[in-house]
């Protein structure tokens, strides 16, 4: 008894933590029950049974195969469902027509060849990637329903009532099903999408902004440690990158199937997301690159290592910020220029300061094997950082289409202009010139400035002076 309490509590919990991480699961569950309750009617209330008989069945069925958790899913199988029955319907009855004219001997071979021309004619169908994408159910519901009425054609004299009956009650469990899809808390697949993309940014831009401090930490410093110990899930996030492409090729696939839903159109560029998925997996690639050199910690950091510090603490961080950048541009469906070209440009400043460390450590740094062998893990991890910068940029060409196919609001004056700061803050003096001849006898200018330096912890109205000669 106490075993099975703890399996109960198990389980338990494990349906709680289900709901709360995403509470439409619930709300979908309830859903199908309650569309599965009205399309029960057909066997319930006896006016509807009179009218359809054991054909009603079909309705509960449609209710249990078509109705999916997104609205995409369902207006696809749906649509895929009736078309195929109904392609299906029609053309049984024609090939049935022939059969007849063929007589009462030849009509089950006449029967037999069609049944294996269409079947394997449109099981081959179901190859091509444009049919495997979109149409796939309903070219295997067409084999299913041919089949059925050609077979039944032969046996069953009534079998157009039969076809009428198991139509009607396909179209009212599809229409049932795709009313409260969109009616009672739709979900819809293009803004799950919308929202997987901008996720996948997001982890991969709090990954980058924490990679420079993560590598370089001081073992000195305990505060920094601590706060390093303390929360290491931002390390594991990018991993869910690798795996969403399935995600979202099937949300984008769904979508199109979508009508008009807030801030997305009916021919909403569906199709740019999966570009930006791709590019967003070449980062996540490289993100697995460099958390292989997390474990790299050596006791004695080498002098190569702290000449490139810097440099690359910049250029991780610029790099994530972008990608946060475009993340929130992607949230708000505003035009992500203004913000991530700034941080974009400054990571391509930090690789030129790179390249610079690059060529002064390599004269510093003696050419040693033990000593190349200590720099090789920093000069990869350096590496992987300039091309992170190329994938980023990709990103960031990317998001700037979506956002001009999308038409996607534009942001005026969201960005301050950097003003240059002087060295010396105070009140700038005119000029003061003198003229005379120094000891060789040449000409000589004496040119004063004198600057009110307000940051002097001295009382106000002190100067400094600097001195500008210049002989003629």
């Amino acid at each position: 008894m106490e075993i099975l309490k703890n399996k109960a509590m198990e389980v338990a919990m494990k349906v709680k933590k289900l709901g709360q991480d995403d509470p439409r699961r619930i709300i979908h569950s309830i859903k199908v029950g309650v569309a599965l309750t009205l399309v029960s009617l057909f066997y319930y209330w006896r006016p509807l049974y009179d009218g359809f008989g054991a054909s009603g069945i079909w309705a509960v069925i449609t209710v249990v195969v078509i109705f999916e958790f997104t609205v995409g899913a369902t207006l696809s199988k749906g649509f895929n469902r009736g078309l195929g029955t109904l392609l299906a319907g029609g053309l049984g009855v024609g090939v049935d027509y022939l059969a007849n004219l063929s007589g009462q001997k030849g009509e089950p071979f006449v029967l037999g060849v069609f049944v294996f021309l269409i079947a394997a004619s449109a099981t081959f169908s179901r190859f091509f990637p444009g049919i495997k994408a979109r149409y796939d159910y309903g070219v295997l519901i067409f084999i299913l329903t041919f089949s059925m009425v050609s077979v039944s054609a032969y046996r069953f004299d009534e079998f157009l009532t039969m076809a009428y009956q198991r139509l009607s009650t396909i179209v009212a469990g599809g229409a049932i099903c795709i009313i409260i899809c969109i009616v009672v808390c739709p979900v819809w697949a293009g803004e799950t999408l919308h929202n997987l993309v901008t996720s996948n940014l997001d982890k991969l831009g709090d990954y980058l902004e924490g990679f420079g401090g993560e590598y370089f930490y001081c073992c000195d410093d305990e505060e920094q440690v601590t706060s390093i110990e303390k929360d290491k899930s931002f390390l594991q996030a990018y991993k869910a990158v690798l795996n969403s492409k399935s995600m979202e090729d099937s949300m984008a696939n769904f979508a199109r199937w979508e009508p008009k839903h807030g801030n997305f159109s009916f021919r909403h560029p569906w199709k740019h997301y999966l570009k930006i998925g791709s590019y967003a997996r070449q980062c996540a690639y490289h993100i697995q690159a460099l958390n292989t050199h997390l474990n790299f910690q050596p006791p004695n950091p080498s002098q190569f290592r702290t000449i490139i510090q810097a440099p690359c603490n910049t250029l991780s961080s610029e790099s994530g910020k972008a990608l946060k950048a475009l993340a929130t541009a992607m949230k708000t469906m505003s035009d992500p220029s203004p913000t991530s070209l700034v941080h974009l440009n400054a990571a391509k400043s930090a690789i030129n300061d790179l390249k610079n460390c690059l060529k002064s450590a390599t004269t510093q740094t003696p050419d040693e094997p033990s000593n190349l062998l200590a720099i090789i893990p920093d000069a990869t991890v350096a590496s992987i950082l300039i091309e992170m910068v190329k994938s980023v940029e990709d990103l960031c060409e990317a998001v700037g289409e979506l956002s001009v196919k999308a038409h996607f609001k534009s942001v005026e004056g969201s960005v301050a202009v950097e003003k240059p700061q002087l060295l010396h803050r105070g009140a700038i003096k005119p000029f003061v010139e003198a003229e005379g001849e120094d000891e060789n006898g040449h000409h000589v200018v004496i040119t004063v400035r004198e600057i009110e330096n307000e940051d002097s912890p001295q009382k106000k109205g002190s100067s400094d002076t600097n001195g500008f000669v210049n002989k003629k």
